[in-house]
C-alpha cells in the first residue's frame, strides 16, 4: 500500500453531525473532507436484501454504509443478517468510521478496515465475496478542477491514489457473479466510467442524472452495474434537487427522513 503524502494543513478538530436517520451520527474532520448530497443520494439508490454482504470502497469516513444500514427495515436490522464493510485508505478516517459505528451501536453489522483499492486481496478480503459494491469515487482526473493545499480533501476530490480504472477492477474483484455496483459520480466522466466498467465486465443497468434545478444542467449521475450481465442501460427519471433556491423536492425531502 502506498503511503499517504503529507499534509502542511493543521488538524481540525472533529464534530459530530445528525444524520437525522433513526438517531444515527457521524464523527467527521472538516480537513478530512466531509460528506455530500451524493453520498445521501447514493445510500438512498443502492438496494440490499436479506444476508447480503456489502463492500464500500473509497469509504472516507464511513457515512454511505452507516446510512444504509440505518435505512433499513427495522427486522433487518435486528437480525443483522445485511453485513458492512468499509475499505478506506486513509487510517485516520477509518478510526473515525469505527468510533461513529459504534456510537450508533452498529459496530456488530458495520465494520471497516484500512486498505487499498489498488491492492484489493492484501486488505483480507476474498474475490467473489460481496453481493453488493457502493462507490463514491474521487471525480476528478489527477490535474483536473481545483486543487487547493489541503491534502485531505485533494485526496478525497482528485485520483491522486488510485483512477477509475482502479476502482472498476477492486469492484469487480469483490463481487460475486450477478452482484451490483452502485456509484455516483459526474456526468463529464461518463465516457471514461463505461469503458472501465465495461473492461471489468460490469454491465451498466440503470442510470438516474441528478440536476439541481429542472431547468439545469445535471452535475451528477447515479450508476448501477452488475457483474457478469448483459448490457442493456435503463435511464431512469431525472432526479431535480431544488424547487426554488434552497427548497429541496418532495422526493430529495423524502430521501433525508
Amino acid at each position: 500500500m502506498s503511503p499517504l503524502p503529507e499534509s502542511d494543513a493543521k488538524p481540525e478538530p472533529e464534530r459530530i453531525d445528525d444524520l437525522q436517520r433513526n438517531g444515527c451520527r457521524l464523527i467527521q474532520r472538516p480537513d478530512l473532507f466531509c460528506f455530500g448530497m451524493d453520498a445521501v443520494l447514493l445510500a438512498a439508490f443502492a438496494s440490499v436484501k436479506r444476508g447480503d454482504r456489502v463492500l464500500d470502497l473509497c469509504s472516507g469516513n464511513g457515512v454511505i454504509p452507516i446510512l444504509m444500514d440505518a435505512r433499513l427495515p427495522g427486522e433487518l436490522r435486528l437480525e443483522g443478517s445485511v453485513q458492512f464493510t468499509g475499505l478506506e485508505i486513509n487510517s485516520i478516517c477509518v478510526d473515525m468510521s469505527k468510533r461513529s459505528a459504534q456510537m450508533n451501536g452498529q459496530s456488530e453489522r458495520v465494520h471497516f478496515l484500512e486498505g487499498d483499492v489498488r491492492s484489493y486481496e492484501k486488505s483480507g478480503l476474498k474475490p467473489g465475496s460481496f453481493d453488493r459494491v457502493t462507490v463514491n469515487p474521487p471525480y476528478m482526473t489527477g490535474g483536473g478542477g481545483l486543487t487547493g493545499g489541503n491534502t485531505g480533501r485533494v485526496i478525497a476530490r482528485h485520483e491522486v491514489l488510485c483512477t477509475f480504472d482502479d476502482v472498476a477492477d477492486c469492484a469487480s474483484r469483490a463481487l460475486k457473479v450477478g452482484g451490483h455496483l452502485y456509484l455516483v459520480h459526474r456526468p463529464h466522466r461518463l465516457g471514461d466510467i463505461f469503458l472501465s466498467l465495461n473492461r471489468h465486465h460490469l454491465a451498466v443497468k440503470k442510470m438516474r442524472m441528478v440536476h439541481p434545478f429542472a431547468d439545469k444542467e445535471a452535475n451528477m449521475v447515479l450508476i448501477e452495474a452488475v457483474k457478469g450481465g448483459r448490457a442493456y442501460v435503463h435511464v431512469e427519471q431525472p432526479l431535480v434537487i431544488f424547487q426554488t433556491a434552497g427548497v429541496y423536492t418532495e422526493e430529495v425531502r423524502a430521501v433525508y427522513g
